[in-house]
């Protein structure tokens, strides 16, 4: 049988969650209008919904043929959200952390889900104002989606250290470039997933959980990568929001053409190595940490190796694999988050410019909520 005819489907679909503020205060907008959520679902196109708290919104595009459809998609809707926000004075930021909100001044959104998340993590579900992005990869064989799900776990702090988004957490500089999975990992059944040996081996891990009440489906399970719980999908969860557009769309091709190279050396007879979880959550803290601006390590050799050399060789591997979807620009584009630097050095950048220059603290995290304003819709 062809190549061609086996390979999955590789349809992409991309979910983003935003932060809403006010247009003067650039405060978060703790308590939105109760037409804005109405609005945005007439006049938004694809999927709008609320999130866990009323200051956050969360967006899905539709199911997407290639790369470039999720890129116009992504535009479409940030446009859309934006305008609805500045109908009700607000804007809408793309980062994982607002720079100085307080979780404890936040209102949760009233869902029956919501609400029994609360009930049951208390403290824990309270403070996650955090937002994030995901990327579903369409894969349909489900062994085949465990199987990717196992090797693909290794380059997933290559991908977090280029979307750190979140270097701020109720007005302290983290020192981190991600400081929202320290957030999120309060949480049972997040980080990266242990290794399964197939679909059924999976499955009944999971069914193990649902048998005893302890969830009532594999939606929560909030690994950094895990199968879709809705979609035939393998869905990619460990990245901080972009600011970008361009970056979260250089973020989805890197994941696809990752997963195809990947699903290239299985049909090959081959696979990429299997490493202990020690070794990839040690990777994994160094791209919270450090973002592309320092060394990972590279198994293989057992030495540090600079992120730029690291990048070099994704680029590299991929290469065959973003000319088959297409989409070799957006996969270089990653060379340019690390010469202009991601989002979080660039929040940082801004701050103590503004300090600098003068201003208070206060004043230089109200300067990075106008950056992140601005660059939210920046190419869109």
């Amino acid at each position: 049988m062809s190549l061609l005819r086996d390979q999955p489907s590789f349809t992409l679909g991309v979910e983003e969650e935003y932060l809403l503020v006010d247009a003067e205060t650039l405060e978060l907008a703790v308590d939105p209008p109760a037409g804005f959520m109405p609005a945005c679902q007439e006049q938004v196109t694809g999927q709008v919904v609320n999130e866990l708290m009323r200051a956050q919104v969360e967006t899905a595009t539709t199911v997407c043929a290639d790369v470039a459809e999720v890129h116009r998609e992504l535009t479409r809707q940030r446009r859309e959200i934006s305008s609805v926000a500045e109908q009700f004075g607000m804007r809408i930021i793309a980062s994982s952390t607002h720079p100085s909100a307080l979780w404890r001044d936040q209102k949760q959104t009233p869902s029956q889900r919501y609400v029994a998340l609360q009930r049951e993590m208390q403290a824990t579900a309270r403070r996650m104002l955090i937002c994030g992005m995901h990327v579903h990869v369409g894969i349909e064989d489900k062994d085949l989606r465990v199987d990717l799900m196992n090797q693909f776990r290794y380059f997933l702090p290559h991908l977090l250290a280029l979307s750190g988004s979140s270097p701020f957490w109720e007005g302290d500089h983290t020192g981190l470039s991600s400081f929202r999975l320290t957030i999120f990992s309060g949480l049972p059944r997040t980080g990266l997933p242990e290794e399964f040996n197939g679909w059924s081996d999976y499955e009944r891990h999971i069914e193990t959980l649902v048998q005893a009440n302890v969830i009532e489906d594999s939606s929560m399970i909030w690994w950094d990568i895990r199968p879709s719980g809705r979609f035939p999908t393998l869905e990619t969860r460990i990245f901080d929001l972009c600011t970008f557009v361009e970056d979260t769309v250089c973020m989805t091709a890197f994941t696809v053409c990752l997963i195809r190279m990947l699903w290239r050396l299985r049909v090959s007879n081959s696979r990429w190595r299997s490493y202990n979880l020690l070794l990839l959550e040690e990777n994994r803290w160094r791209a919270m940490r450090y973002g592309p601006t320092d060394s990972l390590l590279d198994f293989g050799k057992g030495t540090m190796v600079p992120f730029s050399e690291l990048l070099d060789e994704l680029i590299t591997m991929v290469r065959q694999d973003a000319e088959y979807f297409d989409c070799m620009a957006e996969i270089e584009h990653a060379r340019t988050i690390l010469e202009r630097g991601t989002s979080a050095s660039m929040q940082l950048a801004t701050y103590r410019k503004a300090m600098e220059d003068g201003a208070s603290e206060q004043e230089a995290l109200r300067e990075v909520v106008r950056f992140l304003v601005e660059a939210t819709m920046d190419g869109c």
